[in-house]
């Protein structure tokens, strides 16, 4: 295959252009090779259905949701591989395009619509899915412009380490694929490892200190209690993140558990008259602050965005003055959407998420409909060179901030427009939702349109299968809750932690049901966020961990740090590389694997199922943990250090 010739992406590909330079892709722009293919498109489907499903399990139970590009690129190069398919290059591009929308659409929907159930409210399966779908296809729409800015004016001073890392899964698997067998390995042992801690219970979930009675009496007397998950999942998200950001959301999470939650027990005599747990002051005190912080991240994203936001206008106007006569010179890989389809798109998108307000039960009225309207255009508008910025970047996208910040200006405008109540808590969280998906899914896009200018597919191929994507996956997202929400919950002692979802909640309850929300804490965490910015500290990461529960971010630190250890380990530079990427695929197995087994055991537990073990206590099943999670641990580490070259 004439793709094949060339097996590792140009020397330029990651930095900046010299004057004069262009970037070439591996697959020629004068060429045109096999992308949108029925085996493409319905393998493409397949996997926006599972990971759709995955992602939504793990994403309500720790907060974070996984990317699903790099599993869902290395299963694209394994059975292509092994069905024999030419043209596999282009064809894997679409197949991740399709399937890692997965992930954005989860973010979008777990990040706001389960506060409808955590707050009692009435919405029912087709108002989710709508939010989901039409906030899907806002964000398509409004990225679409800055494609060209992001991914060409831009080259090399974007690392865009998601997209890096699953263009060398695409490109380095075409030679066969051999990462799959990695990734189906550790995706049992993951998958195996999660299914008996959460079906049948042989070791807890949750390690603390209060498994030994002197952590019970400090945590009583201190408030002071330290707490680690143990699963699969959590850990491979760990190793994906990385020890620097994995750290710095821990210094968010030790600033509450070990600074602020003791002192406020210290201080506050309520607190100790009556019995409140670290818990408590987390949730009632702790965590406001870091909603605070949130606000603010998504705030100074705005203004620091301006360029980038004017930049892409100028590219998109002009291109929609004077493009159409030169679209016979337009090469293969410069080819979008037409503009003027663009801005068609937008105007009948945003006619459907008025009618959707104004007739799907959302508001009362035609006016609060128009406002209802106009903040998600303006919002959702500003805040996708936010995200797309964030996840040039980082490879992170800060949409849970963003939408808090949404759910506080469209809660203040609804209420000054006669919505408030539980009508407009509701009608806040869908317009919320709707924001959050929209942000969502143009961060995630970034990604797509990355991988395919590195690689060398047709741009205009990505963006009209993203429509189908964005569809499969938000009706598959809102079932998956539905399942959850009957099984589990989302609140009481053993709901799922929805820890984003839950801060939704907190925020907008009180704004909406006539009382004060704690203006006090959230001007604390503001204050925090801008001493944080003049530091050069990353706020939302540090913010995030300041509201994740604890034991959701310290199995992070544990694999943020096995991955700096397994990737300088060597004074081999390639060894170390070879290991950092070997370390990935089995991270990425992890938690494909423990997400997959979570959503079977929830579905057992939805069907009665019990394969708990009888006679075994929680508190011995909790006295156990540490050891398979260290056995984990080290499995984790020699799997990825076996790998020399």
């Amino acid at each position: 295959m004439e793709e094949n010739e060339k097996m590792q992406l140009p020397e330029n590909a990651q930095r900046e252009l010299r004057p004069g330079e262009e970037y070439q892709p591996l697959l020629s722009p004068k060429k045109t090779y096999p992308e949108v293919t029925l085996y493409s498109v319905l393998m493409g489907i397949a996997m926006a259905v599972l990971f759709s499903a995955a992602a939504a399990y793990l994403g309500l139970k720790v907060g974070q949701v996984f990317e699903a590009a790099i599993p869902i690129a290395i299963i694209a190069v394994g059975v292509t591989g092994m069905l024999g398919k030419k043209g596999g290059l282009g064809q894997n591009v679409i197949i991740q395009s399709i399937g890692g929308t997965s992930g954005s659409v989860v973010a979008g929907a777990i990040f706001t619509l389960p506060a409808i159930y955590i707050l009692g409210l009435e919405v029912n399966y087709m108002q989710m899915v709508l939010s989901s779908l039409l906030g899907g296809f806002l964000g398509i729409l409004f990225l679409i412009p800055f494609r060209k800015y992001f991914v060409k004016e831009m080259h090399g001073k974007y690392p865009f380490p998601e997209a890096t890392a699953t263009t060398q899964v695409l490109v380095n698997g075409e030679g066969g694929g051999k990462g799959a067998k990695v990734l189906l390995i550790s995706g049992l042992i993951g998958g195996l490892y999660d299914f008996i801690v959460s079906s049948v219970g042989l070791w807890s979930e949750t390690l603390t200190t209060r498994v030994l009675s002197c952590g019970e009496a400090i945590a009583d007397k201190t408030k002071l209690v330290v707490k680690l998950n143990t699963g699969a999942a959590v850990l491979g998200l760990g190793f994906i993140i990385g020890l620097k950001y994995a750290l710095i959301i821990c210094c968010g999470s030790f600033l509450v558990w070990f600074f602020i939650i003791p002192l406020i027990g210290y201080v506050l005599p309520e607190a100790q008259a009556a019995g409140l747990t670290p818990e408590d002051i987390f949730s009632t005190y702790a965590r406001p602050i870091g909603i605070g912080g949130i606000a603010t991240a998504g705030i100074l994203g705005i203004i620091k965005s301006f360029g980038v936001i004017k930049s892409a206008l100028g590219l998109a106007v002009r291109e929609f003055k004077g493009g159409k006569g030169e679209s016979g010179k337009t090469l293969r890989t410069d080819d979008d959407l037409p503009m003027k389809t663009i801005v068609y798109g937008i105007v009948i998108a945003l006619l459907m998420i008025f009618a959707f307000f104004a007739f799907g039960g959302v508001v009362n009225n035609l006016w609060q409909a128009l406002v209802g309207l106009l903040i998600v255009a303006v919002i959702a508008f500003l805040f996708t060179t936010v995200a797309a910025n964030a996840i040039a970047i980082v490879g992170s996208n800060p949409v849970s901030g963003m939408t808090l910040m949404t759910l506080i200006i469209a809660s203040v405008i609804l209420i000054g427009v006669g919505l408030k109540g539980n009508a407009g808590m509701a009608a806040a969280l869908i317009i919320g939702g709707v924001v959050c998906t929209a942000l969502s899914v143009a961060g995630s896009f970034i990604t797509d349109l990355k991988i395919g200018y590195w690689i060398g597919t047709t741009p205009r191929n990505q963006e009209k299968w993203k429509f189908l994507s964005v569809a499969v996956s938000s009706v598959t997202v809102c079932a998956v809750m539905l399942i959850l929400n009957k099984t589990y919950g989302f609140t009481g002692g053993d709901a799922l932690a929805a820890p984003q979802a839950n801060a939704m909640a907190a925020l907008i309850g009180p704004l909406m049901s006539g009382g004060g929300a704690p203006w006090m804490l959230y001007g604390i965490g503001a204050a925090l966020a801008l001493i944080l910015n003049f530091l050069k500290v990353p706020v939302l990461a540090f913010a995030l961990g300041m509201f994740i529960p604890l034991d959701l971010n310290l199995p992070l630190l544990v694999g943020g740090a096995i991955a700096w250890l397994v990737s300088t380990r060597s004074k081999d530079a390639a060894v170390n590389n070879a290991r950092q990427e070997k370390g990935t695929l089995i991270a990425s197995g992890f938690i494909a694997g423990g997400a997959l087994m979570g959503v079977v055991s929830v579905i057992l537990k939805f069907l009665n199922v019990d394969l708990s073990i009888p006679g075994w206590s929680a508190h011995s099943a909790e006295a156990v943990a540490i050891i398979p999670f260290l056995l984990l641990c080290g499995y984790m580490i020699y799997a990825s250090m076996k790998k020399e070259k």
